[in-house]
């Protein structure tokens, strides 16, 4: 799937965009994204250097779940293009719980090292979340709906991509309203 960019978003608007593709596969065990990115090297930035750091200021690809134990809550898996992850779960964008260093480690990544080819940085992600996540034994029987999104706030360029349109007058991406099933 080509992740897209809503172009009334005013940060969207008369710049050069990174093109995203991403698959995803549902196992018993896990769902699993693989993000492939190329971006102007505007858009690019690699400077967090932690898990549960301001992710989304970085060149960054994101997964964001209903949570299949708790509809009420949603997860948000935020990806680094360095790999590191913020991940958080709760009802909406204010009321947060950022998860556990355990809970974080058993989120596994496998990043391709960012390369460059004339004005594109080139990398990908490969992000793989475990059923036990949502406190679940396995995802048999499981619907998952959510958004994919890529984004890069402190970049020269900020830009918004996602999987599913998201209807907002700005970048919002904590809208589980606009969530699709996988």
């Amino acid at each position: 799937m080509l992740l897209k960019p809503n172009m009334n978003w005013v940060a969207n608007q008369g710049k050069s965009l990174p093109t995203v593709f991403a698959e995803w596969d549902l196992s018993s065990d896990y769902f699993t994204v693989r993000f492939s990115v190329e971006e102007p090297s505007d858009c690019f930035r690699a400077e967090v250097m932690e898990d549960n750091g301001s992710s989304w200021e970085d060149s960054c690809v994101e997964i964001f779940l209903e949570n299949p134990a708790n509809p009420a809550e949603y997860f948000n898996f935020e990806t680094t293009c360095r790999g590191y992850l913020l991940a958080a779960k709760g009802p909406d964008r204010h009321s947060r719980t950022k998860l556990s260093p355990a809970e974080i480690n058993s989120v596994v990544r496998a990043k391709e090292l960012a390369s460059v080819a004339g004005n594109l940085v080139c990398w990908g992600m490969t992000v793989q979340i475990p059923a036990s996540i949502f406190g679940l034994k396995n995802f048999e029987g499981v619907t998952l709906k959510g958004n994919l999104y890529k984004c890069a706030d402190k970049a020269k360029a900020p830009h918004y991509l996602s999987a599913f349109d998201i209807e907002t007058e700005k970048p919002d991406f904590h809208r589980p309203e606009f969530f699709r099933e996988f």
